[in-house]
C-alpha cells in the first residue's frame, strides 16, 4: 500500500514550510558498489561520508538490473526492466515506451527547472542521445564513451605511472596514473559545470541531476587519488567461486578482460593494480561530489534541497572470478543510497529498498502527484522513521548472455531473477523461450555475506527456499517469457 502524506506533513519533513517547494539534487555514480567509508569500506570518501551523516543511509538498497541502461531507465521511469521491456544497453527506453513520463519530466511538468549535467540516462549505444524532453535546457557531457575519457591538458602530458599500458580500454588503457588536474577528465568538468548550473537556477525551484562517470573503468583517476592508498593495505582479493554455484550465474567479464582472442587473465599484481585504480576512481568521484555539495551550501541552497546520492549498480573487482557487472550476485545488485532532507531524520536503516522506489519517494517528498503506474514504493515512511519497513523483498534480474543484443540472435537464452530478503538471496535462472528452470541459487547472508556457498540443495534450507521461491514467483511468475508479459 502506497504511503501518502498531507502537503503540510511533507513540507514539514523537508523543512520547507516557509521556503517554498523543495529543490532536488540527484547525484549518480557509475559502477559504484557500497565502497564508501560510511559503509565500512577502506575507500577514502570524506564528502559522501559527511553527506550520510546529514541524512538516512540505506544499507540494503538494490538495483533492478546490474548494467547501465536498464538500471538507469528503470529508476528514472519508476518501472522495472520487464515492465519497460528493456534489458540491454542498445535500446533507448523511448523505443519501447515512447510516452513514458520520466522522473525529471514529471518535475518539469510541475514547474521545476530540470537540468542534467553528466551521465544520467544511459547513452552512447542508443540512437537517441539522452532524453532532451526531460530537461529544461540541453544536457552537458551526457553522451560519451568511458574509453574516450583521456586526460586533456594544455601542457605536455605527464608519464603514466601505471604499468598496464598494453591493456587497452577503448582509446585509453585499463589503468592510468598521471599527475594531471581534476578537470583533465570527464568528472572534473562535470563538477565544474554543475556548480555553474547551481548558480543559474538558484532563484527558482530546481531538479538538478549530476551524473559522474566514475568509478567506472578505465581506472585512470589523477595521481593524487592513487596516492591516497597503500596498495598493500587494501582489502585482499578472494576470487573464489561459490561452492556448488551454477555456471549460468557467471559471465566472461568482457568489459575488463576483453573478448577472444584478446582475453586477458590478470596476474595477482595486475589484479591489485586494477583494484587500486578502482579505489582511486572512487576517491576522485567523491572529491567532485564534494565540490557540488560545497557550492550548494555556499549558495544557501542546502536549507531547502533534498539530496539523493546513489549508484546505478554494483561491481566486481575480481571476486567470484568476475570483473565488471552483469550478475545477480550481491556485489553487483547492492548499491549505496543516501537521502537527506532539510531538518529531516539522520541515521542508517536496514530496511530493504530498490532504486525503482526513487521516483515515488521524490514526488512524495515534494508534494507532487505520484503516477499510478509506477512499480516502486515511496520510502518516505523510512525517512521519517528508519526502523519502518516498506517492503519485505528487493528484486534484481539479468539475462544470459549478459550482452545478448550483440549476439546473432539478438535475444537472450535465459533470464536470472533474484530476490533479496532480509536474510537470504534466492535466484532462479529460467529459459527465455518457455520459462524452464535452468539453475537455482540460495545464499544465507547472515553467515555468508559474500555468497560463497550455494545452499539451494541443502535439506536444512527447504523451508527458506520455498518461502523465497513463492515470493519470487509472486513478482515474476514462471513459464511466461518476459517479452510477453
Amino acid at each position: 500500500m502506497r504511503f501518502f502524506l498531507s502537503l503540510t506533513s511533507v513540507l514539514t519533513l523537508v523543512g520547507a514550510v516557509s521556503a517554498g517547494p523543495p529543490n532536488v539534487l540527484l547525484i549518480v555514480a557509475d559502477d559504484l558498489r557500497t565502497e564508501l567509508g560510511c559503509y565500512g569500506s577502506a575507500a577514502k570518501t570524506p564528502h559522501l561520508d559527511a553527506l550520510a551523516q546529514r541524512g538516512v543511509r540505506f544499507d540494503r538498497a538494490y538495483c533492478q538490473q546490474a548494467v547501465c541502461n536498464p538500471s538507469r531507465s528503470s529508476f528514472l521511469c519508476g518501472l522495472r526492466p520487464d515492465t519497460l521491456r528493456l534489458w540491454n544497453n542498445g535500446t533507448h527506453f523511448r523505443e519501447t515506451n515512447p510516452d513514458v513520463v520520466t522522473l525529471p519530466q514529471s518535475f518539469r511538468a510541475n514547474g521545476y527547472t530540470t537540468r542534467c549535467v553528466g551521465k544520467i540516462f544511459h547513452n552512447w549505444h542508443t540512437a537517441e542521445k539522452g532524453d532532451r524532453r526531460s530537461w529544461s535546457a540541453d544536457e552537458f557531457l551526457h553522451y560519451a564513451n568511458h574509453g574516450d575519457d583521456k586526460p586533456l591538458v594544455k601542457r605536455e602530458l605527464p608519464d603514466n605511472r601505471a604499468t598496464l599500458a598494453d591493456w587497452n580500454y577503448g582509446a585509453t588503457t585499463i589503468t592510468e596514473c598521471r599527475d594531471v588536474p581534476d578537470g583533465a577528465y570527464y568528472d572534473g568538468r562535470v563538477a565544474a559545470e554543475a556548480v555553474k548550473v547551481l548558480k543559474e537556477v538558484k532563484d527558482r525551484p530546481f531538479f538538478l541531476a549530476v551524473g559522474f562517470w566514475k568509478p567506472h573503468a578505465p581506472f585512470n583517476a589523477p595521481k593524487k587519488y592513487w596516492d591516497r592508498y597503500d596498495r598493500a593495505a587494501l582489502p585482499k582479493l578472494n576470487p573464489a567461486r561459490p561452492k556448488d554455484g551454477v555456471d549460468i550465474a557467471f559471465h566472461d567479464s568482457r568489459e575488463v578482460l576483453l573478448l577472444p582472442p584478446k582475453t586477458r587473465t590478470p596476474t595477482a599484481e595486475q589484479a591489485a593494480e586494477m583494484r587500486h585504480g578502482y579505489f582511486a576512481n572512487i576517491s576522485f568521484m567523491d572529491e567532485q561530489a564534494g565540490k557540488v555539495l560545497a557550492a550548494l551550501t555556499e549558495l544557501g541552497l542546502d536549507r531547502n534541497t533534498i539530496i539523493v546520492f546513489l549508484s546505478d549498480h554494483g561491481y566486481h573487482i575480481g571476486e567470484h572470478t568476475l570483473w565488471g557487472k552483469t550478475s545477480c550476485f550481491e556485489y553487483d545488485a547492492r548499491v549505496p543510497l543516501i537521502v537527506t532532507t532539510p531538518n529531516g531524520r539522520t541515521g542508517s536503516t536496514k530496511s530493504l529498498a530498490e532504486l525503482v522506489d526513487l521516483y515515488p519517494t521524490l514526488t512524495d517528498l515534494c508534494g507532487l502527484k505520484t503516477p499510478d503506474r509506477l512499480d516502486g514504493a515511496s520510502l518516505v515512511p523510512i525517512l521519517k522513521n528508519p526502523t519502518r519497513t516498506v517492503k519485505t523483498a528487493a528484486f534484481t534480474q539479468h539475462p544470459r548472455p549478459a550482452y545478448f543484443d550483440r549476439t546473432p540472435s539478438k535475444i537472450p537464452e535465459a533470464m536470472g531473477y533474484s530476490i533479496r530478503t532480509a536474510t537470504h538471496r534466492y535466484t532462479e535462472w529460467r529459459s527465455w523461450k518457455d520459462g524452464t528452470l535452468i539453475g537455482v541459487e540460495l545464499y544465507a547472508h547472515e553467515s555468508d555475506p559474500t555468497e560463497l556457498k550455494n545452499l539451494a540443495g541443502s535439506p536444512e534450507q527447504v523451508m527458506v527456499l520455498k518461502s523465497a521461491r513463492d515470493a519470487l514467483h509472486t513478482q515474476f511468475p514462471p513459464q511466461t517469457p518476459p517479452a510477453k508479459r
